[in-house]
């Protein structure tokens, strides 16, 4: 979830939808935090992004094969806990942006792996 560094589709129809459903789940997330912060009477941007994305994903896992009042139960629960994620105070932050990929000790592969192997072959 909301791991958009890297585009995993490869025609330019799906890169499209990739960046439409992160989108439509960044907004989602963002609209649940503003939920649960006007429900305990504080800004939404005292909450912590990464503290509601993480307790969604695991009351997600939760919810499944319970019943309709179980479900309400669940999510003012899931609200109550992304309230109480919240972040310190910030004073004058402004922080550089950097890149945080890894090196990776492999080269990425920009042949087919059949290709690569033949000229493997070839070579030896």
């Amino acid at each position: 979830m909301m791991k958009l560094d890297v585009l995993r589709c490869k025609n330019p129809a799906m890169v499209r939808k990739e960046v439409w459903a992160h989108g439509l789940i960044y907004n989602l997330i963002r609209g649940t935090m503003a939920q649960a912060a006007s429900r305990r009477g504080i800004l939404p941007r005292q909450l912590s992004f990464q503290g509601a994305r993480q307790t969604l994903a695991a009351y997600r896992l939760e919810q499944s094969g319970t019943t309709a009042s179980e479900r309400v139960r669940l999510s003012e629960a899931a609200l109550a806990s992304i309230a109480s994620h919240r972040v310190g105070s910030r004073p004058d932050r402004s922080e550089p942006r950097y890149c945080k990929r890894r090196t990776m000790k492999y080269r990425l592969m920009t042949r087919p792996r059949h290709a690569d192997r033949s000229r493997q072959r070839k070579a030896s």
